[in-house]
């Protein structure tokens, strides 16, 4: 599924770190830049409260409570509804600012808002990142439901129909054993995917690959909802309208890329 409102069972566990060390290999030396950067790492798999970023950074929770304000006063972290800490949207912002590609948000608007308006469902935008997937564009269904993600979010590549969708077209797929080669050569044959309740229990998602002229994806348009809607074979419903959706997005990128390409000079 793809909501990020809680853990999930394919949630990354990150082990307990001695105290002020953040964790992972990657220390600069700039001991308050290092820990920043250790609680936004611990943000990407959702919103977390600030006793289980003390815990899981080691960092005294005074300590920890400091450095995410300075983060929120910046819009590199924000709040939910609960007081739970999540990452900000100047994230995505600075993300779409150092990857041209991600323009494509942009270009996406209009055909995300005609999607979501022909399915009532929210609907998402992911690219790849690493060895997750990026959501770069979203529109809520505003039913108070948790089946929205917000722009900014990092979810697993190999859960999730649009992390699915990613994978099935990219050469390093065998590297994620958790989805099996004959599923995702399904995927591609079928030129969509679907999930029920993978991410998260009650929730249901269909996504298509927005592709390249040469073949390759450049992103994954998503639908999701709960699975009391859409039921437990969601693609009946929405495929259709979902492979549409990526589609037009994919002659838009091309017709881009053509003006861009006409544009240059030599």
């Amino acid at each position: 599924m793809d909501s990020i409102a809680h853990a999930d069972e394919g949630a990354i566990r990150i082990p307990v770190v001695p105290v002020g060390r953040p964790p992972g290999p990657a220390r600069s030396g700039v001991g308050v830049l290092d820990r920043s950067v250790a609680l936004l790492e611990l943000l990407a798999d959702g919103p977390r409260s600030l006793r289980w970023l003390s815990d899981r950074s080691g960092l005294p929770r005074p300590t920890a409570h400091r450095l995410l304000v300075a983060l929120e006063a910046h819009g590199l972290v924000t709040r939910d509804g609960t007081g739970a800490f999540r990452l900000g949207p100047r994230l995505a912002e600075l993300a779409f600012r150092a990857d041209p590609t991600l323009d494509l948000a942009t270009l996406a608007d209009p055909v995300l808002a005609r999607l979501h308006d022909a399915t009532g469902e929210s609907v998402q935008l992911y690219v790849r990142s690493g060895d997750k997937r990026l959501c770069i564009a979203a529109r809520d269904s505003g039913t108070g439901l948790r089946d929205s993600v917000p722009v900014g979010a990092l979810l697993p590549l190999a859960a999730g129909s649009g992390g699915k969708v990613l994978l099935a077209w990219s050469a390093d797929a065998g590297r994620f054993d958790a989805v099996s080669a004959s599923e995702l050569a399904a995927i591609r044959e079928r030129g969509w995917a679907a999930t029920v309740a993978e991410r998260e229990q009650g929730l249901a998602s269909v996504s298509a690959p927005v592709l390249r002229p040469e073949g390759t994806v450049a992103a994954a348009v998503c639908v999701s909802g709960p699975v009391s809607r859409l039921g437990q074979a969601p693609g009946r419903r929405l495929s259709a309208a979902v492979v549409g959706a990526a589609g037009e997005l994919a002659a838009e990128l091309a017709a881009g890329s053509q003006r861009v390409t006409r544009a240059a000079p030599g």
